[in-house]
């Protein structure tokens, strides 16, 4: 089991059964794991704005939270209004942000960003995992 399928099985035994997604590059190995790990749901979504709206509103009517899946820095940039809102209204979300490969990140390439900075003003937990253990 890698870290992307072991991502899936906690949100799935934490009720968490959708996910909206607007993915990249660095992400594959989360998508891969959507496709092969029964029960949950992917919805792509084709800007931030719509999936982080999404998560939200999915969350307001069925009273269960969904997770997000974004791209890199930009990706929960693009969607921090939203994530502002949802965090105002209580909506429950799980944001899953991809990053670079950690033998890249010393490479600062341009869409390298603080991540947990962004997060955090719009977030109650925030958690970076460098290893699948």
């Amino acid at each position: 089991m890698n870290g992307a399928e072991s991502l899936v099985g906690t949100l799935l035994s934490g009720g968490v059964d959708v996910c909206v997604a607007n993915r990249g590059t660095s992400e594959m190995h989360f998508v891969s794991a959507l496709d092969r790990i029964d029960g949950m749901r992917c919805v792509l979504g084709l800007f931030e704005g719509v999936v982080t709206g999404a998560a939200d509103g999915y969350y307001r009517i069925a009273r269960r939270p969904a997770c997000t899946l974004l791209h890199l820095g930009p990706g929960p940039g693009n969607g921090l209004a939203n994530l502002h809102n949802a965090k105002r209204a209580g909506s429950g979300i799980v944001n899953v942000v991809g990053d670079h490969a950690t033998h890249h990140v010393a490479l600062d390439a341009p869409l390298a960003s603080d991540i947990e900075g962004m997060a955090r003003p719009m977030s109650h937990w925030v958690r970076t995992s460098q290893s699948a253990e």
